[in-house]
């Protein structure tokens, strides 16, 4: 019995050593060709890659060297384009240029071959300078422009606030209460569009100027003081509203 049993051992021994080398000679085997099939299939692809790679790059190397030729012949076109361009915006810039200065010396000429009256008016004016006289025919107004601001000038007078002396190329600021008194702006808020003001000086002489644009703005806002014409006399009315809320600003040019 105990024979037997040793025996019965030893076949299962052999018999599993043998199962277990059959098994690992069937796995290599099943690896190899594994190996082998994966190492094909995985070599034609490449070749196939490689072929269409190449197909690319030459197409690539067609197609940017015709992108290359007709971007040349583009770019020639389109340089030659742009100094036509350039070019004649040049002889449109120097055109204008021309026309302005032409402009410019006709006023300038206009200006000096102009005659304007000359006409008295006193130089001071309750103890201060008077650079000037003011009409306004449509608020019967007639003033006399004090030479320097001041708070007590302002009191006695409209005074040149700003900007060039009376009846000079630019914009001449004149501020002014509006006092009930009969020679300040209380009346300025009357005025209309092309309504006509006249200021005399002793240089010049006296200048008719045409009411062109009236505004109500905020006491922050200084724009009224920078000339909105070019190369003319102008002349900015300055005076508060009732409530000191708001300014009013008149502007005219000379006729």
């Amino acid at each position: 019995m105990r024979l037997k049993m040793k025996v019965d051992k030893r076949w299962l021994k052999n018999h599993l050593a043998k199962n277990i080398f059959v098994n690992l000679i069937l796995i290599l085997i099943l690896i190899l060709s594994f190996w082998i099939v994966r190492k094909y299939y995985r070599y034609v692809p490449m070749e196939v890659e490689r072929k269409n790679e190449y197909e690319t790059i030459k197409i690539d190397q067609n197609f940017t060297t015709n992108n290359l030729t007709n971007n040349g012949n583009n770019k020639s076109s389109n340089n030659a384009k742009n100094e036509e361009n350039k070019e004649s915006s040049n002889n449109e810039n120097n055109e204008k240029v021309k026309n302005k200065n032409e402009e410019s010396n006709t006023q300038a000429n206009k200006m000096v071959a102009k005659k304007y009256p000359k006409e008295e008016f006193a130089a001071t004016y309750r103890g201060y300078d008077v650079c000037a006289k003011l009409e306004i025919p449509a608020i019967n107004l007639e003033t006399n422009v004090l030479k320097n601001y001041s708070v007590s000038a302002l009191n006695i007078s409209v005074t040149k606030f700003w900007g060039v002396e009376p009846n000079r190329i630019g914009n001449c600021c004149i501020a002014g209460h509006n006092f009930i008194n009969k020679n300040m702006f209380r009346n300025l808020k009357k005025l209309k569009i092309g309504d006509k003001l006249f200021l005399t000086d002793k240089d010049v002489g006296k200048v008719e100027y045409e009411v062109f644009s009236i505004e109500k703005v905020s006491p922050k806002d200084v724009s009224c003081l920078e000339p909105v014409t070019y190369n003319e006399r102008e002349v900015t009315l300055i005076t508060c509203t009732l409530d000191s809320q708001k300014r009013i600003i008149v502007k005219a040019k000379e006729v």
